[in-house]
C-alpha cells in the first residue's frame, strides 16, 4: 500500500507550502504596517512603504489588503490580539496578584501598538472612510481588554461599582500611555501602579456581598 505523504514538520497541519507562504507574507505586512504607523504616522505610512519594509511587492500587499484602510485596521487588530494572548499567558491561572496585573495592563498602553493605534485614531477623526472602521475596531479591542482585566483581577461585575472601577483602571492606563509618548515616565508610572493596585484591593475585596 502506498504510504500517505506527511507534510514537512515546519508546516502547520493542513497547510500547503503556498498557503504557508501566503500566511507568512500576510503576517510580515501586518507587523510592518504597525511599525510604520508607530514611527511615521498615518501621513507617512503608505502601502508602498509598508510593502518595502515587509520585503514584498506592492501588488502582493494589495492582494492581501486591497485598500490602505484594510491594511492598517487589520494590522492594529492583529497586534492587539497578539498582546491579549501574551497578557493571558502571563497569568495562566487567571486571577493573580493585582499589582502585577495592573502593571501588565499599563504596559499594553506604553509600547508601539498604542503609538500605532493613536495615529490611527487621529487619522480616523479626519478620514471619512477610516472613521467607522476604527470606531468599530476600538470598540472590539476595548471590550476584549475589559474582559481580560475582569478575569485577571478576579473582579465580580455583578457588584455595583465594580465595572466602573475596572473601566477607570483602563482609562488610567491609557492616560499613562499618552504621558509616555513625550517622555519616559517609568518612575512615576510605577508609583501610580502601586497606588492603583492598593485601591483595587480595597474596592474589589471590600465590595459588599
Amino acid at each position: 500500500m502506498t504510504p500517505i505523504p506527511v507534510p514537512p514538520p515546519h508546516l502547520a497541519p493542513g497547510k500547503t507550502p503556498k498557503q504557508e507562504r501566503s500566511r507568512a507574507t500576510r503576517q510580515r505586512l501586518l507587523e510592518a504596517a504597525v511599525s510604520c504607523l508607530a514611527e511615521r504616522g498615518w501621513a507617512g505610512s503608505t502601502v508602498t512603504v509598508v510593502a518595502e519594509r515587509a520585503g514584498v511587492s506592492r501588488g502582493a500587499a494589495q492582494h492581501h489588503f486591497p485598500t490602505r484602510e484594510d491594511l492598517f485596521t487589520a494590522a492594529v487588530e492583529y497586534v492587539a490580539e497578539e498582546r491579549s494572548t501574551a497578557l493571558r499567558a502571563l497569568f495562566p491561572q487567571g486571577a493573580a496578584n493585582r499589582a502585577a496585573v495592573v502593571g501588565a495592563l499599563v504596559d499594553l498602553y506604553t509600547g508601539p501598538l498604542f503609538r500605532a493605534a493613536l495615529h490611527l485614531w487621529v487619522a480616523a477623526s479626519n478620514e471619512d472612510q477610516l472613521g467607522p472602521r476604527v470606531t468599530e475596531l476600538e470598540s472590539r479591542v476595548g471590550r476584549e481588554t475589559h474582559r481580560i482585566a475582569v478575569e485577571l483581577l478576579g473582579a465580580d461585575e455583578t457588584v455595583p461599582g465594580v465595572r466602573e472601577t475596572v473601566q477607570g483602571l483602563l482609562d488610567m492606563a491609557r492616560g499613562l500611555g499618552l504621558a509616555n509618548l513625550l517622555t519616559d515616565d517609568a518612575t512615576r508610572r510605577r508609583r501610580v501602579v502601586t497606588q492603583w493596585a492598593a485601591l483595587l484591593d480595597s474596592a474589589l475585596d471590600g465590595a459588599p456581598d
